[in-house]
């Protein structure tokens, strides 16, 4: 029974990807044994083929069930939405452009999105990327950012970030301290950058301090080595990038989330027992798990609740940092709305598709 309540404990600070268009016996487990404290959606998730109306009322069905396998009646219902080729709804879900290319109606444009998101249920959108173009040679990043300077990239984030409030929307500030100079990708392979502590306060540092100005409530890390300043470890695993820097020298008070665990540049470390508890006391909240690669198994996510579990069993991971990063993430839920999918209606739809031409052609 405590193994149960334990599990239970760790599924308020993760959030997990389902299978699919519904829910499998594995999902339903993980819902049932786990009870995650949210949902992150990708493509998957929505009927190819089918017209809106139809789609809508499968994945409707989808997310009732997830509601009532989790037994949680409030939820953080999280999607990737930032335009251009993080998208994951079909149409007629508007596909707004890069985020480079929004500039001076990048607030507009969240408001717009964020009234989409809320006809989806979703109250949480994994945006505005913080991070800088500042490499043309990154093969993640690149446009997703709002500009190629600080001052220009703070500005494109912080306006999104507030028209997704404005409506009812919660953003997050990501990939801190700044994935814009890598030339690889953390999807695929563990980037480094030989950044110093200057350089990152003089540059990456500038368009989080601008979001967390504007109490920005989450923040997620980025999957990188900055050898120069913690060379141990990647900034998710790092308590002296989230701890030492975001919290102490930033000021940041609200919720940290990891990047997805399932990528290749930290997926290995989470195989390894230990790695949970360093992440907590790192200074990270939330984790996310999207199972949305072949080899993230059931049991993978079962293997990391069951280090959490172990951690509080051996010692190794002290009951009052779990009970801080419970009650930043109590906090998250009761700020978050929970709503209804609904179908949106034409005129609105017309307007944002428009909109998002004039974005693409400006």
């Amino acid at each position: 029974m405590a193994v149960a309540q334990d599990m239970h404990r760790f599924g308020h600070h993760l959030i997990v990807g389902i299978s699919g268009t519904k829910l499998n016996d594995e999902d339903k487990r993980i819902l049932s044994e786990i009870k995650p404290a949210g949902i992150i959606f990708y493509a998957k998730n929505f009927r190819y083929g089918v017209h809106y109306e139809e789609w809508l009322q499968i994945y409707q069905d989808l997310v009732n069930q997830i509601r009532q396998y989790a037994e949680r009646n409030s939820m953080l219902i999280t999607i990737d939405h930032e335009g251009g080729t993080v998208h994951r709804p079909y149409l007629p879900i508007t596909r707004f452009p890069h985020a480079f290319l929004l500039q001076s109606r990048a607030r507009e444009v969240a408001k717009a999105a964020g009234l989409e998101l809320k006809s989806l249920g979703i109250n949480i959108s994994w945006s505005p990327v913080a991070d800088i173009f500042s490499n043309p040679d990154n093969p993640i990043i690149g446009p997703r950012a709002f500009g190629t300077t600080p001052d220009t990239a703070a500005a494109g984030a912080r306006d999104y970030f507030l028209g997704l409030r404005e409506v009812g929307i919660i953003g997050c500030a990501k990939h801190f301290p700044g994935h814009g100079d890598t030339s690889t990708d953390s999807h695929l392979e563990l980037p480094v950058l030989n950044l110093t502590i200057e350089e990152l306060r003089n540059r990456e540092l500038i368009p989080f301090k601008a979001l967390i100005a504007e109490q920005v409530p989450m923040i997620m890390t980025a999957h990188i080595l900055f050898p120069q300043i913690d060379a141990g470890v990647p900034a998710t695993l790092s308590q002296t990038i989230l701890t030492g820097i975001l919290r102490k020298e930033l000021g940041f008070a609200g919720v940290i989330v990891s990047d997805d665990l399932d990528m290749k540049a930290v997926s290995s470390m989470y195989a390894k027992s230990g790695t949970v508890a360093q992440t907590f006391n790192a200074g990270c909240d939330l984790f996310i798990v999207s199972r949305n690669l072949p080899s993230s198994s059931v049991e993978r996510t079962f293997a990391i609740a069951q280090d959490f579990v172990n951690s509080l069993s051996n010692g190794s991971l002290d009951e009052r940092i779990v009970e801080a990063a419970k009650m930043r993430i109590d906090s998250l839920i009761a700020m978050t709305p929970q709503y209804s999918v609904s179908a949106l209606d034409q005129d609105t739809l017309k307007q944002h598709a428009e909109l998002a031409i004039a974005c693409a052609f400006r």
